[in-house]
């Protein structure tokens, strides 16, 4: 009775990775016993390669509860608009089968229906993208990706966009791996509830022609400029002032965008 007792703990242990992760070094007791809860969400559309490759990266992350809810079909340049009367919402599958939510809306309506609707328990983190494109300059205020983020923080959900840059085959890898370098860094305090919710974190990555993206910079958001400025990942400039002369000059860009 005993030995069947022991091997019923150890295959409970062993669904418990398969389902969570392994637990990360370092972690705190509670840490060890709290999933990372993310809800997912884009503007591009539930079937978007985008948001596969980023549920995909993050199904990855050790001990991560992974939330799909993103609008039916594309809803670019929505900003944070919401739609009343919102039809009812589907079960999906993203590109590489993972379930997800498909509502008949926007981006923000996505961000709503999820955390009134959806979720059992309010997750520590909004990832909003990949977006096909870069959201910088003037592209910040219609941007449906942005707008989704901005939906969760208002909610009181810490919030991450992102958005590739444009070329014939949007480096979605490139941003993932971006993207969960942000989550990794800030688990902790995600999970804590210690992330301010009075801005969004905004991450552009260049889709570099020829060259590499240079880097990733903590810039400030400039609200105007080129919408969908090139990027030159060749360039030599050192030192750019905003998000838009960063990305223009090949690098990555990480910004805080108010939520009020």
């Amino acid at each position: 009775m005993r030995r069947r007792l022991v091997i019923l703990v150890s295959l409970a242990a062993l669904a418990s990775v398969a389902v969570f992760g392994p637990v990360p070094a370092g972690a705190t007791p509670a840490e060890k016993r709290t999933a990372l809860r993310v809800l997912v969400t884009n503007d591009d559309g539930v079937a978007a390669p985008g948001i596969d490759v980023l549920v995909e990266a993050l199904r990855e992350l050790p001990r991560v509860k992974i939330t799909v809810v993103a609008p039916a079909e594309n809803q670019s340049g929505k900003g944070d608009a919401t739609t009343p009367g919102l039809g009812p919402a589907t079960e999906v599958r993203t590109a590489s089968g993972f379930p997800a939510t498909a509502v008949p809306g926007t981006p923000a309506d996505s961000v709503v229906y999820g955390l009134e609707e959806v979720v059992a328990k309010p997750p520590h983190l909004v990832v909003s993208g990949i977006n096909e494109g870069q959201n910088l300059g003037p592209a910040l205020e219609i941007s449906g990706t942005v707008g989704a983020a901005l939906t969760a923080a208002r909610d009181g959900v810490p919030a991450l966009a992102v958005s590739q840059g444009l070329g014939d085959e949007p480096d979605y890898p490139e941003g993932a791996e971006l993207a969960i370098d942000w989550v990794k860094e800030h688990r902790k305090r995600l999970v804590r509830g210690s992330v301010d919710t009075d801005e969004i974190a905004n991450l552009n990555v260049p889709t570099c022609a020829t060259g590499e993206v240079r880097g990733l910079v903590e810039v400030p958001a400039l609200l105007t400029g080129e919408l969908l400025p090139p990027s030159n990942c060749e360039s030599t400039l050192e030192d750019p002032p905003d998000d838009v002369v960063a990305f223009s000059n090949g690098f990555a860009t990480l910004s805080e965008v108010s939520a009020e």
